[in-house]
Formats: structure tokens, sequence, C-alpha cells
């Protein structure tokens, strides 16, 4: 057995596996949504760690940090994207830290 997090919730592993029809139909919209934006995928990924720490969204960290990495962007670029909420949001995106480091270090 690994100490190693899995980069995907139970939450989200359960909603894949206990309701696949709903699952698969949420994928093709996100496939849908990214597809649609003007963003590329490093800044994309950027602005949506931001958002998942502004919400307290810590569970997708970890797979939206890898994914963020896999697109280029740096460690810096990752915490940086995370404290962007910090004057709107406070404090509590600081939550969202230690799961990024240890996404992003993992490797």
């Amino acid at each position: 057995m690994s100490d190693k997090q899995p980069l995907i919730s139970k939450a989200f592993l359960s909603f894949q596996k206990d309701t696949p029809d709903h699952a698969r139909a949420w994928g093709e919209l996100v496939v849908k949504l990214s597809q649609a934006s003007a963003l590329d995928a490093k800044t994309g990924q950027l602005a949506y760690l931001a958002v998942l720490a502004a919400l307290g969204r810590t569970s997708g960290i970890p797979f939206h940090v890898r994914q963020a990495k896999e697109s280029g962007a740096t460690r810096d670029e990752v915490l940086s994207a995370i404290l962007t909420g910090l004057p709107a949001a406070g404090h509590a995106v600081t939550q969202s830290l230690p799961p990024a480091v240890e996404a992003y270090d993992a490797d």
C-alpha cells in the first residue's frame, strides 16, 4: 500500500463508479467548455486552481495541480495562482497550499 495520496477524491471516484452515465455527461461538458475557452491549457488550469482555492475545494487541488504541471506551469506559478484569491477570499485559500505542494512535488 502506498502513502501517496490519490489525485482524485473519493467522492469523484464514487461519482465515476456509481453513476457512470452522469460522470460521462459531466466529462463531455468539461471537454466542451475547455474547447470553448480562449485560454491556453496552462492558463486555464492556473485559473481553475485559483477558483478551487477561493471556493475551498481542496479535494480537486491535486488533480488540477498535476494538469497545470503537465501543461508547463512552474511550482511558483501554481502557488501564485492559489494565492490569487487571497485579497478577495481571505486566508482560507492557504488551505489549498499543502495539497498543491504535495501534488506538485510528488514526482
